[in-house]
């Protein structure tokens, strides 16, 4: 059913028909939409950023100390990085399982509060071996973040709106890429503090108190969050009725329906998932090594630690900008597989200068080139995705499917810098370009694919999948049923 059209029945949690109500007008529609970004979108950036900043300012910390008092010589720093992507691939699927089952307002915030204890906790680690236990709790209480906030946002938001949504929770990565910079030097200038034995300063000061605000933020969230759009206690009982049901009718979906085997089936057997996948991999290897390694990548053209703390604040301020942008016109324009393409150009092409060029204000040029380009494909491919992915369970499942696959990349990330390759890093470079190499291949397999599927469909190719269905089997069909069309 098409937006502005007549709805004439509403649901129950049960999906009997209890009231009948007139159509909505596309102005009561932009209202509900606008009410619904700006409670939870404030909301989930500011959880998502400290998310990021957590995961993250291992590396500020580097360069601050903690690679001389934890004694992390050879490759130990690497495997510190390791450590934490195991258990945070382990946990995706189920933990969206049960983000399914417990509900976002409580599971949500329960995850944010935390991995900011294991931050705070991490200040006062004493070992190399401490160091991998801290961050393999801060991957387990993390793993289940991004694909339950993907998978939230899906409920309220429809196909055409989501990667803008996504993209700014992406944003927030980025701001937390540039706000660790400034962070990381202002909390290491904090005086030394604490009992004896435990004393915190330089480093662990960046640890602790960025843990202490994401434990803040994460109790807050437990009473701003809603559990679904019939929940959202702002919206009065028609503007509810609206947010709920334009996602039902666009999804052709049930949205009480439990997560069974036969969800994940679908959502691993779906071919345009697998081409997101793959491509949420390479682009991970990138995202991922620039997050972790930017510090030390600077610091190794001869900046000192300090300013190269403070070197990596703009090019994650542009990115954040050119991300917001470009997923803004790719919801404009619907298209998905166009705007991975243009990314991937960007990022080829910082690398590429990364690899030839020895000039270090050169090479901090090309890093502008590499977060624009790099930052706004993982939202990208996520949102594809969750798009293409109809009925709920299905789209929950997706979420963490792609997420968990992408997070094979971030494993592969914590190897691409190794100390042996300092100061030129050509073969981390290197690995960077072949990623996004792949990038643009899945970004033009996937505009093939959907573009065939959606022609066969219009065909009719697709229709004998109705046969001998009655109307609710009809809808479990989610993506599989000959109406739906996926986004290019």
């Amino acid at each position: 059913m098409e937006d502005g059209k007549v709805a004439k029945e509403i649901f129950d949690d049960n999906y009997e028909v209890v009231s009948d109500w007139e159509a909505w007008s596309a102005e009561e529609e932009a209202c509900v939409r606008r009410r619904l970004d700006w409670r939870l979108l404030p909301l989930l950036t500011v959880q998502y950023m400290l998310c990021f900043l957590d995961r993250a300012n291992i590396g500020n910390a580097r360069i601050q100390g903690m690679q001389e008092d934890l004694n992390l010589v050879g490759f130990r720093f690497n495997w510190a990085l390791t450590v934490f992507y195991i258990p945070y691939l382990l946990v995706e699927i189920p933990s969206n399982v049960l983000l399914k089952r417990i509900g976002p307002k409580i599971y949500i915030p329960t995850l944010i509060v935390a991995f900011g204890i294991v931050s705070m906790g991490t200040s006062f680690v004493k070992s190399f071996q401490g160091l991998c236990v801290a961050r393999a709790f801060l991957g387990l209480a993390e793993g289940g973040t991004m694909p339950g906030m993907a998978f939230f946002m899906s409920c309220f938001y429809k196909r055409s709106e989501l990667l803008f949504r996504v993209g700014l929770l992406a944003s927030a990565a980025l701001l937390a890429g540039a706000f660790g910079g400034f962070l990381a030097t202002g909390l290491s200038r904090i005086p030394e503090w604490g009992v004896g034995g435990s004393e915190v300063h330089t480093w662990r000061n960046i640890f602790f108190f960025e843990g202490f605000i994401t434990v803040g933020f994460g109790t807050l969230g437990y009473f701003l969050m809603p559990e679904s759009p019939q929940s959202c206690m702002f919206l009065s009982d028609r503007e509810r009725w609206i947010a709920a049901e334009r996602i039902r009718i666009e999804h052709k979906e049930l949205t009480n329906e439990k997560t069974e085997p036969r969800h994940v089936k679908r959502a691993m057997l779906n071919i345009n998932n697998g081409i997101c996948c793959i491509g949420f991999f390479c682009t991970n290897i990138t995202v991922q090594s620039f997050s972790l390694f930017l510090p030390t990548i600077l610091k190794s053209l001869g900046w000192k630690a300090t300013k190269a703390q403070l070197l990596t604040v703009p090019p994650y301020f542009v990115a954040c900008c050119f991300s917001i942008y470009l997923a803004r016109l790719s919801d404009r324009y619907r298209r998905r597989g166009l705007f991975i393409l243009v990314c991937a150009v960007l990022t080829l092409t910082g690398y590429s200068i990364l690899v030839s060029v020895d000039k270090a204000n050169v090479k901090y040029v090309a890093v502008f080139f590499a977060a624009s380009g790099a930052f706004p494909l993982g939202p990208a491919f996520l949102s594809w995705g969750l798009n293409n992915a109809a009925g709920p369970s299905i789209r929950a499942v997706t979420g963490a499917y792609i997420v968990s696959i992408g997070t094979c990349g971030a494993i592969l990330a914590t190897w691409t810098y190794v100390p042996s390759d300092a100061p030129k890093f050509t073969r981390g470079h290197s690995i960077n370009l072949g990623g996004q190499i792949g990038v643009a291949l899945m970004g033009i397999l996937g505009i093939f694919y959907t573009r065939w599927e959606n022609t066969l469909r219009d065909r009719g190719g697709r229709d004998s999948r109705l046969v001998g269905l009655a109307e609710e089997e009809a809808h479990k069909l989610g993506y599989r049923h000959p109406e739906f069309r996926y986004l290019e």
